[in-house]
Order: C-alpha cells, then sequence, then structure tokens
C-alpha cells in the first residue's frame, strides 16, 4: 500500500508553517500540524498511526477486500486534503471514521453497480471455499448477519458495539442527534440478532 511521501500535487497548497497553538498542543495535535506544514515525516507517522484502524472499520462497514486498498488510498487522501481545517475540536478518529463511513457508501453504489454489470455480461462471482473453518464460519455469519442492517444501521452498530465509541461520539460520524443514535442501536441490534439464529438454524 502506498504511503504517501509529501510530493504529489494534491497536497502542495498548505501552509509554510505551523501554527504555535498546534506545536503547543496534544501529541496528535502537533502531528497535525507538522502534516499541514508539509513534514513528509509526519505524513508516514500519521498515515501509520490510523491505517489499521481505518482498514478495519471499512471491513466491517462491508467494503470487500478486493475493493480496500482503493477505499483506503481515497479515505486518506480526503484526510490529508482537510487537515488544514481541522481545528480539534473532535478527535482525529472521529473525523476519520466519519470520512470512512462516506467513503462505505460510494463503495457499496460502485459494488451494486458492478455486480449488475458483471450479471450482465455473465461473469460469475468469487468462488466459495469448499471448506470453512469454524472461525471462518462465524466470520462469515457476522459478515452476512451485518449485511442485513440498512447503511445507517450498520455504520451505528458497528461504531458501537465493534469500535467501542459512545453515542455522543457517534453522533457527528452518523450526522445524526443521540437519540437516533440509540433508535438505530436498538434496530440494529434486533436484525443483527435475528439475523444470527437464522443463520445457526439453517
Amino acid at each position: 500500500m502506498k504511503v504517501w511521501a509529501g510530493d504529489d500535487s494534491k497536497f502542495s497548497m498548505l501552509p509554510s508553517a505551523p501554527s504555535e497553538a498546534a506545536l503547543a498542543g496534544p501529541p496528535e495535535v502537533a502531528l497535525i500540524g507538522r502534516c499541514v506544514a508539509g513534514d513528509e515525516r509526519a505524513w508516514r507517522e500519521l498515515y501509520r498511526a490510523h491505517y489499521q484502524a481505518a482498514g478495519a472499520f471499512l471491513r466491517k462497514l462491508g467494503v470487500r477486500e478486493r475493493d480496500l486498498d482503493d477505499a483506503m488510498q481515497d479515505v486518506f487522501a480526503e484526510l490529508f486534503r482537510s487537515l488544514p481545517r481541522f481545528r480539534g475540536e473532535a478527535q482525529l478518529r472521529t473525523w476519520l471514521y466519519r470520512l470512512c463511513a462516506t467513503q462505505a457508501r460510494r463503495a457499496r453504489r460502485f459494488r451494486a453497480v458492478s455486480d449488475v454489470l458483471g450479471s450482465l455480461l455473465g461473469q460469475t462471482s468469487e468462488a466459495a471455499t469448499t471448506q470453512e473453518l469454524p472461525e471462518d464460519v462465524a466470520r462469515r455469519r457476522v459478515s452476512c448477519a451485518l449485511d442485513r442492517l440498512s447503511a445507517a444501521e450498520r455504520l451505528v452498530f458497528v461504531l458501537y458495539e465493534l469500535e467501542g465509541l459512545s453515542g455522543e461520539e457517534i453522533a457527528p460520524i452518523a450526522g445524526c442527534p443521540t437519540a437516533t443514535v440509540w433508535r438505530r442501536l436498538h434496530y440494529g441490534r434486533a436484525r443483527f440478532r435475528a439475523a444470527i439464529e437464522e443463520e445457526a438454524a439453517s
């Protein structure tokens, strides 16, 4: 996976130096200040610090493995373009999750179009393995259960149950009031539980 070296034209329009407030703030804020100043080492540090969490989150939101690399590139390209506007009012993780959620929606739309085109062209889907280990079965069941949730329910369910965020942290990522987060989580849990039970009975 490519790690940006700072010479891409996308990231050329950056301030010449970080603010004194950024340099004096918490370590992550100081790191962001160095990124905004064009410090190539800081870009790489920020990328290494967050790419695993972003990749895992995109997978949980349904991004397929074959699409993951492109999705990651797009998420971090957007993150780096947006960093000059970051003021530290929220955690960078919250911002990153929001970008991942947007990218996951794009990936789902692309997958839907791709699947339709593949069907029209008579292409076969990826071959399923003939034997599955218990861990693979569990992972497949969880993935299938998550697929039964709506996109909004899935986002809230993954952030709360799998990522450990609070309702207050999830609300700005999901773009809805906290009360809506709890409602989506309630229905998402119910759908997830029903899907798991259905899978287990089959």
